[in-house]
């Protein structure tokens, strides 16, 4: 079997907080915009037996409080699903109401060792009073990580890494793994890479929801099943199915959704969805390969993107 990690990363966008938005405004549009946020995940998650992790936030509780950070973890925990930790560093320099212009160091990677260890420690503790359980993966703002994260990270208890990202390397992933790496492999800790594919010659793209169709999704997910790939790591966000504003759904990613979550459960023998916390058994070190370029495949990609971009995000 091939693990599939379907992961969100479920946060505050940074821009509605320059936008000036207060806290219930945010909420709104980062983690339930448009009818298509966490709860519409969640509940679409749930209607096809998956299971997925929560990359979460905490760290906009510095100036908003726990409360929002607590919304979070109870819709997922309450939903069958896991909580883990994701952190930007940028809020804990962030003041209420100044639109962003006071802000901390964007990239973990632009911390040393001790500091990291420390935003990570302070991040996990936040999570936990939010109501999570103690987190065992970890995964960077901006998959903005390297050596020092997963050093900081075995130091301090976890499992689990899944910053490694080829299609962002290198920079800002910055940990010293080939770019084409998408096996799991013990670094200290057992990095989980996010999948990337090769959409044109020597082009990685993330296997992300709003960067690949559903085609190409497909794609992936067989080229996994048929070299028995030790896992399939997936990314996407809270606010991803809506527009940038968060007002509107976005049709075109809403349907890769849908297509994902029942390609998923078509192939649940062969690509069963994992929590981390179920501590998964996971071959290490593979030379697994991402799925080759296709030229028909990512021109018809680019087709959907250019609609995507042009109607499906405009704000009304």
């Amino acid at each position: 079997m091939t693990h599939v990690f379907l992961t969100v990363d479920t946060e505050f966008a940074w821009r509605h907080h320059v936008a000036g938005l207060d806290a219930d405004a945010i909420y709104a549009r980062s983690i339930e915009p448009a009818g298509v946020g966490l709860s519409f995940q969640l509940a679409l998650l749930k209607r096809h037996g998956l299971k997925a992790c929560f990359f979460v936030d905490p760290m906009p509780a510095l100036i908003f409080g726990l409360d929002p950070v607590r919304r979070m973890v109870s819709t997922i925990l309450d939903a069958g699903q896991e909580a883990q930790l994701h952190l930007h560093p940028n809020w804990t320099g962030a003041c209420l109401g100044d639109r962003g212009a006071a802000c901390a160091r964007f990239e973990m990677i632009d911390y040393d060792l001790d500091a990291q260890r420390d935003l990570i420690l302070g991040a996990a503790e936040l999570l936990v009073a939010a109501g999570a359980p103690n987190p065992v993966a970890f995964r960077a703002g901006a998959y903005s990580a390297n050596d020092d994260t997963l050093a900081a990270l075995a130091q301090l208890g976890f499992v689990y890494d899944s910053s490694h990202n080829g299609a962002a390397s290198p920079w800002p992933s910055q940990i010293g793994l080939p770019a084409r790496t998408i096996a799991p492999v013990w670094r200290g800790v057992t990095e989980v890479p996010v999948t990337v594919i090769e959409d044109a010659p020597g082009n990685l793209r993330t296997f992300q929801l709003c960067a690949l169709s559903a085609a190409e999704a497909r794609d992936a997910l067989e080229h996994a099943a048929i070299n028995d790939h030790a896992a399939v790591t997936i990314v996407s966000h809270g606010f991803e199915l809506a527009n940038r504003a968060g007002l509107r759904a976005n049709a075109v990613h809403v349907r890769r959704f849908e297509r994902l979550c029942e390609m998923l459960d078509e192939r649940r023998d062969q690509l069963p969805t994992a929590h981390f916390r179920d501590r998964p058994d996971l071959s290490l070190g593979r030379d697994d390969a991402p799925l080759g370029p296709n030229m028909l495949r990512t021109r018809w990609r680019q087709a959907e993107q250019l609609w995507s971009n042009m109607i499906e995000e405009r704000v009304r």
